[in-house]
């Protein structure tokens, strides 16, 4: 079965999880979290992204998010690619680190921004990573404690949640207790299961429907609402209709490999053969940029073209935005 396409729109609020390939741990040590939060800090620097929980645990993270001026997946692309890049570097590994792609929900934000924000901050005391509600509020690698005012993460966005718990010290307070109040719920599956148990919010109203005969829409992407379930949907639709009908002013490879030759100076069969010069690697990069983050072809298909690696590609994508190459005609 074909794996859906994500769903997304700026404003969108995005649970966001991912796992190390065959369990494998994805931060080994406090230099790999640096990093990884880096690459978050970078994106919230640059109003891609607004991240109002996060948690890193051994072999997986959790982010909640809210997208801003890029979509999520070009976002995603640029932390985890060179986040991998990086890390095998430094452990001496090759290959892949996540397990399969990213996984997002794209969530209904009431009443499930604070619902998400507590469980996600909760996950370093149900891991075992801390004892107590206590350490959680010092543990350093989830957005718990900047909430707690106890780390400083100037890229966190707190005020929107605290927001919610009133002003002042006061919130933390109140905050801190519904954080606490959540710790005998336990692992919260109608959080992260799939289909009609997430978009219901639990087996007991699925049940309960099913033996009325009742319906709603659901989807695996989404958390939420049937009603929000089918608005999500149809402002896919539409999207996606807009883009087929984008489609034809969106240019060519070939139209992009002419464009940065004819600006560099540099024969075009030169870019696809030779690229030990350095003006020839910087123009293949230049491509890789706009075709990737500026145009919405695949990486794959843009090293195709080129004969290079698709992981050159990538992370050549990921290194830096399109804009700061300057514009290009459109083909």
């Amino acid at each position: 079965m074909p794996r859906q396409a994500r769903l997304d729109a700026p404003g969108t609020l995005h649970h966001v999880m991912a796992r190390g390939i065959e369990g494998t741990n994805i931060f080994r040590a406090d230099k790999d979290r640096d990093d990884f939060l880096d690459g978050l800090a970078a994106q919230c620097e640059t109003d891609a992204l607004k991240i109002y929980a996060w948690a890193l645990i051994p072999n997986h993270f959790h982010l909640l998010v809210r997208t801003g001026k890029c979509p999520l997946f070009v976002s995603m692309r640029k932390i985890l690619t060179g986040y991998v890049v990086r890390f095998n570097r430094r452990h001496k590994r090759q290959g892949h680190l996540f397990q399969n792609r990213y996984k997002s929900i794209v969530c209904e934000e009431d009443p499930y921004l604070l619902e998400l924000t507590r469980y996600i901050h909760l996950n370093p005391l149900r891991a075992g990573m801390v004892r107590t509600i206590k350490e959680l509020a010092r543990y350093p690698w989830s957005g718990h404690s900047a909430l707690m005012g106890t780390m400083k993460r100037e890229w966190q966005d707190t005020g929107e949640i605290l927001r919610y718990f009133g002003e002042g010290k006061r919130s933390i307070k109140r905050y801190a207790a519904f954080l606490e109040e959540g710790i005998s719920r336990g692992k919260r599956e109608d959080l992260v299961g799939g289909g009609l148990l997430r978009s219901v919010g639990g087996w007991s109203e699925v049940v309960w429907m099913r033996r009325r005969g009742m319906g709603m829409a659901s989807d695996e992407r989404i958390l939420g609402s049937g009603e929000f379930v089918e608005r999500v949907i149809a402002e896919t639709e539409r999207q996606e209709r807009e883009t087929l009908r984008l489609r034809r002013k969106v240019p060519e490879l070939s139209a992009l490999l002419s464009e940065v030759s004819r600006r560099e100076g540099l024969d075009e069969e030169e870019l696809k053969k030779v690229r030990r010069r350095r003006e020839v690697s910087a123009a293949i990069k230049a491509i890789c940029q706009l075709a990737v983050n500026k145009y919405g072809h695949t990486g794959a298909s843009v090293a195709r073209f080129l004969g290079v690696t698709t992981s050159l590609v990538n992370r050549y994508a990921a290194s830096s935005s399109s804009d700061s190459i300057g514009p290009t005609r459109d083909a």
